[in-house]
């Protein structure tokens, strides 16, 4: 319908979502991770065995090379953790001098054969995002499963304990919040600061920033609200909420997301429902990432998710 249009939405303001300077590269290095969370957009879970092999691995590194402008891997999954060529790209991209965000789900460190992980983060300097959607166990486990609370917290102690979150400390570590349901995010600083009393209160936890991302409407989630009959309502609101100060800083004119073979798309989002980036197929058809500036993004419904109330991104709200 026309008043989910998303393009009609940018034509009637005037606005053409057309990429800028690309200065983020985010490769989604597989899907398997240990958990399998309701509002998985790429659907991750135990038994996915998707994964980004040595070749490609080794070309991210050599576009990140050939393209100075890239100031930032963003590694993300599944659970990036358990990629085998992990750590050759966060070796690789500090070596380069780059910036490096490991998208965490915090569970993960706690697996056998991870016990290091955190510690060569640290070593690497590199920065964490993890995923904490309350400082309450009741909604944590209610969207990502049994358990995952306790040992969330476990694996934000050891972090602490290596200095990540620390008040000054270089090692970077924000958490982030999805809504448990079928709801906008409230505003970020405000819960920002909850978040830290409630850490801080009842389990001497520090971080960084809190980071509210919206649910996006489309896969895993997508199906849980079509099977209860609130997939319609929840785009409504997604609608209905528009912001057009989001539209400047939405990051899918900055970033370029890679799947685990080599395919290049807008956002992860594309990612994960397959839209392409235009003009660049994969890892190996592209040099000079700054010549895909101006090129048009591939838009959809799922984009009001970015766009509604104080926007969303992998770095947080973007207004």
């Amino acid at each position: 319908m026309q008043g989910h249009d998303f393009a009609e939405h940018l034509r009637e303001r005037g606005f053409a979502l057309r990429r800028g300077p690309v200065t983020t590269l985010q490769v989604n290095v597989g899907r398997r991770c240990d958990l399998a969370c309701h509002h998985c957009h790429v659907e991750a879970g135990p038994k996915r065995r998707e994964a980004l092999d040595l070749r490609g691995a080794e070309r991210v590194l050599a576009l990140l090379e050939a393209n100075p402008a890239v100031e930032l891997l963003d590694l993300t999954g599944g659970a990036p953790e358990l990629n085998p060529h992990f750590r050759l790209l966060v070796a690789g991209a500090r070596r380069l001098g780059r910036r490096v965000i490991d998208r965490c789900n915090l569970t993960v460190l706690r697996l056998p054969g991870q016990q290091d992980t955190a510690a060569f983060l640290a070593d690497q300097g590199a920065e964490i995002i993890a995923s904490l959607p309350c400082y309450g166990p009741e909604n944590v486990e209610a969207q990502r499963g049994r358990g995952v609370f306790a040992r969330s917290i476990d694996a934000l102690r050891s972090l602490n304990e290596l200095g990540y979150g620390r008040p000054g400390s270089r090692l970077a570590l924000n958490l982030v919040y999805n809504p448990l349901g079928d709801a906008l995010p409230p505003p970020q600083g405000e819960l920002e600061a909850r978040y830290r009393t409630e850490l801080r209160d009842g389990f001497g936890i520090e971080f960084h920033r809190l980071l509210t991302i919206t649910n996006m409407p489309i896969r895993r989630f997508a199906r849980g609200l079509a099977r209860a009959g609130r997939l319609e309502a929840y785009q409504s609101l997604l609608v209905n909420h528009f912001n057009a100060e989001t539209l400047p800083s939405l990051m899918c004119r900055s970033l370029v997301s890679v799947d685990h073979d080599g395919r290049l798309f807008d956002c992860d989002f594309n990612l994960a429902l397959g839209l392409p980036l235009a003009g660049a197929p994969t890892l190996w058809d592209v040099e000079d990432l700054s010549a895909l500036a101006g090129r048009e993004i591939a838009q959809g419904a799922h984009c009001f998710g970015c766009t509604a109330g104080h926007g969303s991104s992998c770095g947080g709200a973007l207004v």
